[in-house]
């Protein structure tokens, strides 16, 4: 194991160019949601989701291959390449089923708790430790997210909660994902075969997830239904999760995750525009409440970064 030493991306603060990736990330993944509930009609969402992650993989391998990416060179990562995409399929998994049990909007303030995952696993694991301000940030993101979406109703039965809880893994699973992407030898992979990894190791898992619920396509998909399976596949999964893999080697873990918290308001207004579902006046607020605890989330800290060892012990390399 290596000596322990400071992680140098942790008090890199994000640049005007990864700040406007960032936000394209989460308008992209906003979307997604809606381009996931548009398809359902045609395609159930397992079989959703191992369509998008086979439709992905020759993406990834042919945007590599056009980098010169050795996907097949024995460098040491397969290990916590496993080990993320079994997270990956199983985190999925966890989140399509949790939707059929719990509603939509409880399932969007409780995925969104991933980048308090984040920070915790980042001060253990990565070094990277926030200070008082900066976990308010995230407590006043979070508090916009959930003003947009809606506060939870507090009558539920128990299917509500198991579906709750489901999501909750889904999101710590996400967390773990991106703090193995970052912590092990897999932050040494170019970006498409750290993501081939789990998208690889998906595919199996969320079709045999797809055959175990008894998932099957009745007829044949609209168009529409289609192009946005390809979307899903070729865009969102293929490049998109290609460069937040990128970006996850080169700055804060947990800096970048507070980003995601802007995810489910792109989502909110885009389902205003396109499925014409109507917006509240609270909505403004909580764009100002998200905005405000960003800012304090990427302000520089004060506290230094703790010496930590960079490596994940359940996968030592």
């Amino acid at each position: 194991m290596p000596s322990p030493q400071a992680n140098p991306s942790a008090a890199r603060p994000l640049s005007a160019g990864a700040i406007a990736l960032m936000l394209m990330l989460c308008l992209t993944w906003g979307f997604n949601q809606i381009a996931v509930k548009l398809v359902l009609p045609d395609i159930p969402p397992m079989l959703q989701a191992t369509i998008r992650s086979a439709g992905a993989l020759p993406v990834l391998f042919i945007i590599g291959t056009l980098r010169g990416v050795k996907f097949f060179e024995n460098d040491g990562t397969w290990k916590p390449g496993l080990i993320a995409g079994l997270m990956f399929g199983i985190e999925f998994v966890l989140i399509f089923q949790g939707l059929r049990l719990t509603s939509a909007s409880r399932a969007v303030v409780f995925l969104y708790t991933a980048p308090f995952f984040v920070a915790l696993g980042s001060y253990q694991v990565l070094g990277e430790r926030l200070g008082a301000s900066q976990w308010l940030g995230l407590a006043i993101s979070f508090a916009g997210v959930a003003l947009a979406i809606g506060v939870p109703q507090p009558n539920v039965d128990s299917h509500v909660l198991l579906g709750d809880l489901m999501i909750v893994g889904g999101a710590a699973l996400w967390a773990a994902t991106t703090l193995v992407a970052k912590g092990t030898r897999l932050r040494f992979a170019a970006p498409e075969k750290a993501l081939g990894y789990q998208v690889a190791i998906s595919i199996p898992i969320l079709g045999l997830a797809a055959w175990l619920f008894g998932e099957t396509i009745t007829h044949t998909p609209a168009p529409l239904s289609l192009g946005l399976m390809a979307f899903q596949a070729i865009w969102v999964v293929g490049t998109t999760f290609t460069l937040w893999f990128a970006l996850v080697k080169t700055y804060s873990a947990s800096k970048l995750s507070a980003f995601t918290f802007i995810t489910p308001l792109f989502g909110v207004v885009g389902s205003y525009f396109i499925m014409h579902d109507t917006l509240s006046l609270a909505f403004g607020a909580a764009a100002v409440l998200v905005i405000a605890g960003l800012f304090l989330v990427n302000r520089p800290s004060q506290v230094a970064a703790a010496p930590r060892d960079a490596l994940l012990n359940v996968t030592k390399t």
